[in-house]
């Protein structure tokens, strides 16, 4: 059961006026058992709101990347996906279907300071690639 207050207070604390087209799209990706994309996602919130549109939806999926409320999955070749877990994590894409999967954090050794020159490092995200169980070949049975 999602917390309103919760979703509420996130938007605050990002920095984002909470309307009810960006809690509507918070809280789906927050209830949402896997990595939506932005059509997907304004389809779900579309039935809950009929008058939040294609555009506002988009927008407010920017907005919400950019406070850090919301990380955007690159998938190669295929559309963005998107997750509101607050927890941190690593992803797995498969190439075969495009599946995300999440994969537990693990820390990942920071780069020393003289190789990112005057770069800022603000965190780090493995993206594993390869075959998903689904997609994988299925070893023959001896």
């Amino acid at each position: 059961m999602l917390d309103a207050g919760a979703i509420k207070r996130s938007l605050k604390g990002g920095g984002l006026r909470c309307t009810p087209q960006r809690y509507a799209v918070m809280a789906f990706l927050m209830e949402y058992h896997g990595h939506p994309t932005a059509a997907e996602i304004y389809k779900a919130v579309n039935l809950v709101d009929p008058r939040s549109s294609r555009a506002t939806t988009y927008n407010n999926l920017r907005d919400l990347v950019r406070a850090g409320l919301v990380r955007e999955v690159a998938v190669e070749g295929r559309a963005a996906r998107f997750d509101a877990k607050g927890i941190r994590h690593h992803h797995f894409i498969c190439d075969r279907c495009g599946n995300v999967e999440d994969l537990a954090w693990f820390d990942v050794p920071r780069p020393a300071s003289r190789t990112l020159g005057k770069r800022v490092l603000r965190e780090c995200e493995l993206i594993f690639r390869g075959l998903c169980t689904k997609c994988a070949p299925r070893r023959a049975s001896r």
